[in-house]
């Protein structure tokens, strides 16, 4: 066939409906798919704020409940903490978020549970994290909670014998213990959600389609 493009976004296709008499078809192009970095070259990144995950829960369950259900599942303001202006390091942020670590750390004996749990998009992401987080846990044990190398069910048995404070893993992983009643989020305190973070493709946390899906599940287990 023969195209001939006369302006942006269609295009006329030639073909032939018969041998003798040609064919005339108005094709309409779509635009190419804006990429992440061509958007952050335009404008300054957002850091993520309260708003961003409040719209994001309401986009995952909004087919599935009412306006009055969705008023319900709206988390108050006092639900969240300041984030990290990126002025300090991960450890001295969480100095600052839990002044009372040490007083948490020690009253905490409930086994497969956690008092402070670090969602992060990639296992890569959760080692640096933890590697940077040693200055603020003192005592307190922290398990890698994602799938890379590690079975769920030495996960769960770890958490079964052994009392852990500080959980960093992938949505993936941790929504399945959580289902799989391997992980009880009644004794947490602490919700950390990695959201600014890009990886090499630019993508922050949110932006990764197989993450969308798993993580706002935490806030609502039965839902």
């Amino acid at each position: 066939p023969l195209f001939l493009f006369l302006e942006r976004g269609s295009a006329f296709r030639v073909t032939a409906q018969d041998h003798r008499t040609p064919k005339l078809e108005l094709l309409i192009i779509p635009p190419p798919l804006k990429k992440i970095s061509d958007m952050l070259a335009k404008s300054s990144p957002k850091p993520g704020s309260p708003e961003d995950l409040q719209q994001l829960l309401k986009d995952h369950f909004g087919a599935k409940r009412s306006v009055i259900e969705l008023e319900e599942l709206k988390l108050p303001d006092a639900c969240f903490l300041p984030a990290n202006d990126l002025t300090h390091s991960f450890s001295s942020y969480l100095k600052e978020i839990c002044p009372k670590w040490a007083k948490l750390r020690k009253n905490h004996t409930e086994k497969s549970s956690v008092v402070m749990l670090v969602i992060c998009s990639s296992a890569l992401r959760c080692l640096e994290l933890i590697k940077s987080i040693t200055a603020f846990k003192g005592d307190g044990k922290i398990m890698k909670l994602f799938a890379k190398h590690i079975k769920i069910q030495e996960q769960m048995k770890m958490l079964e014998k052994s009392v852990i404070h500080v959980g960093v893993g992938t949505p993936g992983r941790i929504k399945a213990l959580v289902e799989q009643d391997g992980l009880n989020l009644t004794p947490l305190k602490y919700l950390i959600l990695d959201w600014n973070w890009r990886d090499q493709k630019l993508r922050r946390l949110v932006d990764i389609p197989e993450v969308q899906s798993n993580y706002p599940t935490f806030f609502f287990k039965k839902s």
